[in-house]
């Protein structure tokens, strides 16, 4: 019917209706499908994805079995029971958001532990402060549990779907270089894991790590799942407070002098960047007395349910321009999407319900996180989150590090270089709403970040066939190796495609003590896979040479095979950074 209704309506309008779709309020949605799917009732012959649907190298990860403990005594009993076997283990979580293959097995004959239903609060100590959750509890209820009790986690990842265990896993953070950062894990005050032990402890162990037992403390903030199953978590906690939020459009002509002030200025600053626009958005952020007026609510516009129909109309525009190379149509749906964006506040409302103008300003636990596509019952597909690989929806490629502050400028200066010599070059990236820029600090976690720096979010198109090159796949491929290479950035562990981890263990000065630890609790290395232990540098192979590898991110190209010469992608040296090798359309 929407089809006959717009017939003989231009490309251009027709997108704008779309995007309006994408844009308004569904309240309805598709929930995810759980990551895991087995082949029997009793959960055996198994296999495991993300929540995209694709892991980097495109492979499928099996296991012989998935275990679902409901507690921690039962999950004492899996981890002993494989550890008695000398079975390799992995854990998981409810929606398995990470995208690189930290939930894969080497074999088919390990099992998987998931967390999903470990998603009971523990204790709410009002006086002290604090939160004891299990592992599988997500982001959303901890905040909700917490705000229940007049009490709010201050930094947080934008996206509540997370779990407490998987948000730690990979060091997942919000934007500030105010207090302890903006890490969840520096937050955390107690951890309980289990791990394998021998058979004088029954095969498996609880570990009770806080400062007193700094060492593995630290360790386990951020472990990559390789030292055992995190059981529960407790959390230092504030009273709740309010938050005043203004989005300020500039351009991006001094970014790179901005940027260094601005998240001292600014408590829960960050900042979108749409290069190609030449322009910046700020989020201009900071705590307000309690007294202060007003019930605002950040309901983040591309993490609400989406009509399945306009996300298949948005994807084939999507493919048709990149097999056309039409990059003017590109930047204009880039440009018309974030218009409409900002327009729309990104999806904050002064009182829940429309957005009347700035300054939002509202409870701390109605501004920090949202994720309506996760909450509402199944309608069929109709909507769903974008992402969601059983429709025809956002199928892209992550790459995210951070750079030390003291290096920003000139990073930021050498994209600009870029985007001089190919001005449409990112509006593939605008069409994802750009670049987001969040700051972080230095944290004590041996695999935390090591020093204050700001962390680039850069998501962009990724075909199905991964032979198929994208538009100015040169220009995406060398700020990835300027951002990792030249200025050092650390990868999110949770995120990016393999050549971003390449030495990765190198840059962390606390690698060494990481590993002591891992090998005090799992020295069998049940936990371990053959990709963790590429990441942590105890095996070669973290790129996989092969026809097309650096298309996908699997490797940087050194010979034009790595990129696709049928269809004329060349490997070249890149235009600003000398020593990068990219896949350039000759």
């Amino acid at each position: 019917m929407l089809f006959l209704c717009l017939k003989g309506m231009s490309k251009k309008s027709f997108i704008s209706i779309i995007v309006l779709i994408f844009s308004s309020v569904i309240v309805l949605s598709t929930p995810p499908e759980d990551p895991i799917k087995c082949s029997s009732s009793q959960n055996t012959t198994c296999t495991i994805t993300n929540s995209y649907g694709m892991f980097p190298d495109r492979t499928i990860c099996q296991a012989s079995q998935a275990l679902y403990p409901t507690s921690e005594q039962e999950l004492i009993s899996m981890v002993a029971f494989a550890s008695k076997i000398k079975t390799k283990i992995k854990v998981t979580t409810r929606y398995s958001h990470s995208i690189p293959k930290l939930v894969c097995l080497d074999d088919s004959k390990g099992l998987l532990i998931s967390t999903k239903y470990l998603n009971k609060v523990v204790k709410i100590d009002v006086d002290e402060k604090t939160i004891t959750i299990e592992s599988g509890v997500t982001l959303k209820e901890l905040i909700n549990e917490a705000s229940k009790n007049g009490l709010v986690l201050p930094y947080t990842p934008y996206w509540y779907g997370l779990t407490i265990g998987g948000l730690m896993g990979t060091g997942a953070h919000g934007s500030t270089l105010w207090n302890k950062g903006s890490a969840v894990h520096d937050y955390v005050v107690e951890i309980r894991i289990v791990r394998p032990s021998n058979s004088e402890d029954g095969y498996a162990k609880v570990e009770i790590l806080n400062e007193q037992n700094n060492e593995d403390f630290n360790a386990a903030k951020v472990s990559l799942g390789v030292l055992g199953v995190i059981s529960q978590v407790t959390l230092k906690l504030e009273p709740v407070f309010k938050r005043s939020i203004t989005y300020l459009a500039k351009s991006d002509s001094d970014l790179g002098e901005q940027v260094l002030n601005f998240g001292h200025e600014h408590e829960f600053a960050d900042i979108t960047w749409y290069p190609s626009q030449r322009k910046a958005i700020y989020r201009v952020d900071d705590r307000v007395p309690i007294s202060t007026s007003g019930n605002g609510l950040y309901e983040f516009i591309p993490f609400r349910p989406t009509s399945s129909l306009a996300l298949a109309v948005i994807r084939t525009t999507e493919d048709l321009d990149e097999s056309t190379r039409d990059a003017d149509a590109k930047c204009g749906l880039a440009k018309l999407t974030t218009n409409t964006l900002i327009a729309s506040a990104y999806g904050l409302t002064n009182n829940g319900i429309i957005f009347t103008g700035y300054p939002v300003i509202g409870f701390h636990n109605r501004l920090q996180s949202s994720g309506s596509c996760l909450d509402s019952l199944q309608d069929l597909k109709i909507t769903a989150c974008a992402w969601d690989s059983r429709i025809k929806g956002e199928f892209f490629h992550q790459t995210t590090f951070r750079v030390s502050l003291s290096m920003v400028k000139n990073f930021i200066e050498d994209i600009q270089k870029l985007v001089q010599l190919e001005p449409k070059a990112l509006c593939g990236i605008e069409q994802y709403n750009g670049i987001l820029m969040r700051y972080v600090t230095a944290s004590s976690a041996y695999l935390g970040n090591q020093d204050e720096a700001l962390d680039f979010d850069f998501t962009y198109y990724r075909s199905k066939d991964p032979m198929t090159p994208r538009l100015y796949e040169d220009i995406i491929e060398e700020i990835e190796q300027i951002g990792i290479f030249k200025y050092g950035g650390l990868p999110h562990w949770g995120k990016n495609r393999n050549l971003a981890f390449e030495g990765v263990f190198k840059k962390y000065k606390n690698v060494g003590k990481f590993l002591k630890v891992k090998e005090k609790y799992d020295s069998q290395g049940l936990f371990s896979s053959t990709w963790t232990d590429q990441m942590l540098g105890l095996k070669d192979g973290v790129t996989i040479l092969k026809n097309g590898c650096a298309l996908e991110g699997l490797c940087i190209c050194s010979q034009d095979s790595h990129c696709n010469p049928s269809k004329g992608y060349f490997c070249k040296p890149g235009k600003v950074y000398k020593e990068a090798r990219v896949c350039s359309h000759v």
